[in-house]
This record gives structure tokens, C-alpha cells and sequence, in this order.
């Protein structure tokens, strides 16, 4: 969620009284009794702040209101970066929040407009924003005020808003893209089917090796041997890879070198790119796949004059694996296009992979990560694969010596023949418990996979889902919460493929919980 607080306990520039800004004596007031409202907002490109402001003022005015009835400012998740909203926002001191289209569609809503009925979903984006941000059993005030540009609506909560659950986050708020899996499993004793690494890893040859390093510390590290094995396993020349910790740094590396005029990032995805974009100042447009489509990538989903494209594959957390061929025609002249291959080898083949494929248009980037195999996630050792130029632009852009001597010599050997071979063969155990998870989930009353889940993990829909994950963790459980990922909302959880053993163990946790 994009917050903006008021003042503790005073009007929006601090002053205290019950008239908000703007609000001229003997203009309406709002009864000390009177509930906190939802304000929906629907505006396009541009509109300016106070435009937006005259509609809230006409809609509150219409029921003998002022701007302190408003708790909360809703609209379009794409909308949320409009200045004009901010301000807005801002202006009236209250929090703002958004939700996906697909969110507002599922909302009724009387009469509308057929152009943003096409274009979005829903034929008011003010009127289904409020409704929805008030919760089930809101009541819409009265139907939608308009200006030239903006719509606002009021909603009224059929009751004092509830606390969150402990740790969580409130419904369809904006997601909070640094929320990661680990977060769900600081607690001690969880059964972990919250973090997508493999159990039983890093394995003991792996180990062994990691420690032989150590002798080593007191050098600098030497990256040579490392990007050479690197490049040998995928058939690229060394100017071609570089070394980074963990992938997460190469989403910051990219943010900070590229200078993207419509940067497109491909949700539900890992959030760490948006989030990277957006910390170097970079606007976002975002295109949600959908679950009605199994969270497959459609042909002309992805704006023609995107130029910079980042998509997952497979995509956490949906676990959808695309094709080759799918991806490859994103590739144009003038476009980066960002394919994290972070889950890749968790598919037996890797299949669909673009690391080896050097003769698409534009610059394809490819990101790869040795955490979810190889059970690396505290040694921070990733990589990336792109033209020569721009990988020389972005080492420039890292600070000296980023891998340390551990994490280079654990790039080197998980690069070679054996650990390979070792790792395809744990591609092939994953989906086999993936197959035997995915039975016993066919089970549970409710509960829904959309799609075909291709990797260490699945997302399942489940109405109730956050009551759910409450009492599994009472009863011993992590799984990962969905609304943290854009388009997804409180009824997702994404649930780690585990042994066959661990998996009927939760099953059995899980049909207790519902």
C-alpha cells in the first residue's frame, strides 16, 4: 500500500477542527458519529489533484459530509502512481490504496460506463473501489459523482474496520513487494513450505567443498574460474556472464543502468524487480495475467512500446512454465527484455530456457540463481547472461569484488557435468512430489490450482485463504500468503513441493484448518 499519514490526531496540515481544506464556514460538517468512509477514485492519465478533489468534495457535499468522513482513498492498482492521486491523497491526509482490475471486475456495481467497462472490467472504478476496499457487506452512499476527468464514489464498512491478522496485511492493499517467503517462517518450529529451497541442502560434497574455501579468505576473490565455468555450461563467451550476489542483485544492477522509457514488468512475479525499478525512480507499468488463463502469457499482453520486459519462467509463484517460443517473440529492436530463470532448473531439461540463445533482437537478458537447488540463499551467489556491452556496463555499475571467494568457487563446481547431472535428478523428484502434492490438493474442498504447475512450488486459490494460513501455523505450518504479489489478493497461498511424507502431513493439517 502507498501511504500517507495524517498528523497524529489533526486535520491534513496539522491544524485541528473538523473542517478539512477547502471547506468554507457553514459548509457541511461531518458528525462526530459519522463513519469513516472509503472514497473510490476514477481518473485518467494526467487528471490533476484538484479535480479529483472537487469530485470527492461533490460527493461528500451530496450527503452532508466534508473531507474528514474519508479513511481511505481506493482506485485501479495501475492508477496509483498518478501525481494528481497522490496529491490528492496528500491533500486529504488518509492512506491510499489499490487493486487489480481483475479485483474491481468481481465487485456489482449499478449502471457505469461501457468504455472503462471494456477497458477495465468494471463500468466504475470509483463505485468498485470504494465497495471493495470497505469490505463485504459495504453499501455505496449513492451513485458516483463526475467531472470531466475523475469519478468518486463513496463506501461505507458495515462495521469498524478489524486488525489484520498478526503478521499480515490488509485485504487488497497495494502489495508489498519486499515481502519474501522467509518472512512467513522466522517463528521456530514451522514446518517450512513457505521457502522454495530444497531440503537437504546445500548436499555434503557441496558443503565440503564451500569449507575448503575458507583457507582461501584472507585473498580478494578472483572471479576467473567462475565466469569461465559459467560461460562453458551455457555456450556463451565469458564477456558474457557476470557473477552477482544472488539475483536480487542483478534486478538492482539493471534498475541502475537502464534508462527505460516504459519499463513492463509481467505479474504475478517475484516482486524484488518492481520493487528495484521503482527504488531508482523508474515507473511501472504492470501487465496481470490472469487466472481465467492460467496464468499464461497471451500474445499482445505486453505493450508494443515497452522497452524494458521482465518476466519469470518458470514465474513465482504461479509455477507456470512458458515457452521458449512464447518469450522469444517478446524480443524486439530497442527492448531489454529480462527473463528470470531463477526456478529453471527445476525443470528436467530446462526445456524452455533462453540461457543459451544469443541471436534474439534487442538485448535479452537472462538471470539465474543457484539458491533453490543447491540450498545457497545465505551464500548469495547468482548470475546473468546478456550482450557483451551491456554486461560490461552493468560490472561497472558493481561495487568491487561483489562474490566472495565462497560464492564464486560454489558458481565453479555447481557448473560442472556432475552437479548438473545431480540437479536434473532432483528436477525429476520435485515433480514427482509435485504430482503427489498436487493429488491430495484435488482433495480439499474449495481449493483450486489454476493452470499446470511446473515447478518447486503451487499456487492454489481458497476462499478463506488467510484465516487458513492463521491456523496452519497454529497447528505447525508455513505456506506463503499471495497478497503480497500484484494481481493476486487474500485468497492465494503458494505452497512448496516437499517430500511425500511432509506433504500428507500437511494435507492432513490443512483439511483440519478448513
Amino acid at each position: 500500500m502507498v501511504g500517507f499519514s495524517r498528523p497524529g490526531g489533526t486535520g491534513p496540515h496539522g491544524h485541528s477542527g473538523q473542517g478539512g481544506p477547502g471547506v468554507a464556514d457553514g459548509a457541511p460538517r461531518t458528525p462526530a458519529c459519522a463513519p469513516r468512509l472509503v472514497l473510490g477514485l476514477g481518473l485518467r492519465r494526467g487528471t490533476p489533484a484538484a479535480e479529483l478533489l472537487r469530485a470527492a468534495d461533490a460527493a461528500l457535499a451530496a450527503h452532508g459530509l466534508d473531507r474528514t468522513a474519508v479513511a481511505l482513498v481506493a482506485t485501479l492498482d495501475g492508477k496509483l502512481f498518478e501525481p494528481g492521486l497522490q496529491a490528492a491523497a496528500r491533500e486529504l491526509g488518509v492512506p491510499l490504496t489499490g487493486h487489480p482490475a481483475a479485483v474491481l471486475a468481481a465487485a456489482q456495481v449499478p449502471g457505469g460506463s461501457a468504455r472503462v467497462a471494456a477497458a477495465v472490467g468494471t463500468p466504475s472504478v470509483a463505485e468498485a473501489a470504494a465497495l471493495v476496499s470497505a469490505g463485504p457487506g459495504a453499501r455505496l452512499l449513492a451513485p458516483r459523482t463526475a467531472t470531466a476527468a475523475a469519478t468518486a464514489a463513496l463506501a461505507a464498512p458495515p462495521a469498524a474496520p478489524t486488525a489484520p491478522p498478526p503478521g499480515g496485511q490488509q485485504v487488497n492493499r497495494q502489495p508489498d513487494l519486499r515481502h519474501h517467503g522467509d518472512a512467513e517462517v522466522r517463528s521456530a518450529g514451522l514446518v517450512d513450505l513457505a521457502v522454495n529451497v530444497r531440503t537437504g541442502t546445500p548436499p555434503p560434497w557441496l558443503h565440503a567443498h564451500l569449507a575448503a574455501t575458507l583457507a582461501d579468505l584472507a585473498a580478494y576473490p578472483d572471479g576467473t574460474a567462475a565466469r569461465a565455468a559459467v560461460a562453458a555450461r551455457h555456450g556463451r563467451p565469458v564477456e558474457e556472464v557476470l557473477l552477482t550476489a544472488g539475483a536480487a542483485e542483478a534486478f538492482v544492477l539493471l534498475a541502475r543502468v537502464l534508462r527505460p522509457r516504459r519499463a513492463t514488468v509481467v505479474h504475478p512475479q517475484f516482486t524484488e524487480p518492481e520493487a528495484a525499478l521503482r527504488d531508482a525512480g523508474h515507473p511501472v507499468h504492470r501487465v496481470l495475467l490472469t487466472p481465467e488463463h492460467g496464468f499464461r502469457l497471451r500474445p499482445g499482453a505486453v505493450p508494443e512500446d515497452a522497452d524494458l520486459v521482465v518476466v519469470g519462467n518458470p514465474t513465482n509463484p504461479t509455477s507456470i512454465l512458458h515457452p521458449a517460443a512464447a518469450l522469444a517473440e517478446l524480443a524486439r529492436p530497442g527492448r531489454t527484455l529480462v527473463v528470470d530463470e531463477a526456478f529453471i532448473d527445476t525443470d528436467p531439461g530446462e526445456r524452455q530456457s533462453l540461457a543459451a540463445v544469443r541471436d534474439l533482437p534487442g538485448e535479452v537478458v537472462v538471470l539465474r540463481s543457484l539458491t533453490k537447488t543447491w540450498g545457497l540463499a545465505g551464500l548469495r551467489i547468482g548470475y546473468l547472461l546478456a550482450p557483451a556491452p551491456l554486461v560490461a556496463a552493468l560490472a561497472a555499475a558493481q561495487p568491487l569484488w561483489p562474490v566472495s571467494t565462497p560464492a564464486l568457487a560454489a558458481a565453479e563446481i555447481c557448473s560442472a557435468p556432475a552437479a548438473l547431472a545431480e540437479a536434473d535428478r532432483a528436477a525429476r523428484t520435485t515433480a514427482a512430489h509435485r504430482d503427489h502434492l498436487l493429488a491430495g490438493l484435488a482433495t480439499v474442498p474449495g481449493l483450486r490450482v489454476h493452470g499446470a504447475p511446473a515447478s518447486s512450488f503451487v499456487l492454489v486459490h481458497l476462499p478463506g485463504a488467510t484465516a487458513v494460513r492463521t491456523r496452519l501455523r497454529e497447528v505447525g505450518y508455513a505456506v506463503r500468503r499471495g497478497d503480497t504479489f500484484p494481481g493476486l489478493g487474500p485468497d492465494w497461498l503458494r505452497i512448496a513441493v516437499r517430500d511425500p511424507a511432509t506433504t500428507d502431513a500437511f494435507l492432513a493439517a490443512l483439511h483440519q484448518a478448513l
